[in-house]
């Protein structure tokens, strides 16, 4: 087995890894916007939305450092380390990786409030959350320009069906942010 052969492994668990990734990122913002909007199935309790887009996130989390850490290792080509955290550093694709880096910070900046939701407040952990609906576009730049996996037609049935499954999420929310709600009743 030649060097190059020894390594290959790194290259698809980091591929498989990033498209996993993507997919999960595309559920875990619609089910974050059904729970806000109240879009889940009739069938489920509104916590169960909330809970599996929480589940989920932390599933990305996980992904996405098996994306990082495999993209890093791959001696195909240098990322580097810095690359991952420090947008458009890499001379390698430098404004895919850039867009990758971003969404890593975007994601900490998420995960991190998250975790200090109850210190930070209800107010100020949305705002960052609201990081997400940055992260998600920049993700499918990453994903469409990283690779060249969307010559492949299942890939590219993945990248685009999440598209569509997140644009028509974003449209149900704007929708409902422009219908009229009932005002609560005052005490």
């Amino acid at each position: 087995m030649t060097a190059a052969g020894s390594t290959q492994w790194l290259w698809f668990v980091s591929r498989g890894s990033g498209l996993v990734l993507f997919v999960l990122l595309s559920i875990v913002v619609t089910l974050g916007i059904a729970a806000r909007t109240g879009a889940a199935p009739r069938t489920w309790r509104r916590f169960t939305t909330a809970e599996l887009h929480r589940s989920l996130a932390l599933f990305a989390v996980a992904f996405l450092a098996l994306h990082v850490v495999t993209a890093v290792l791959d001696p195909y080509v240098s990322i580097g380390w810095w690359a991952t955290f420090v947008p458009f550093v890499s001379p390698y694709r430098t404004a895919a990786l850039g867009a990758g880096a971003l969404v890593v910070d975007l994601g900490a900046a998420v995960v991190a409030s998250s975790l200090l939701r109850d210190r930070l407040g209800y107010r100020a952990w949305r705002l960052v959350h609201w990081a997400a609906y940055a992260a998600w576009p920049i993700a499918l730049v990453h994903a469409l320009k990283a690779g060249n996996d969307l010559a492949i037609g299942w890939v590219a049935v993945l990248v685009w069906g999440s598209a569509a499954l997140v644009a028509t999420a974003v449209v149900a929310r704007v929708l409902d942010g422009l219908r009229p709600h009932a005002e609560a009743p005052a005490r």
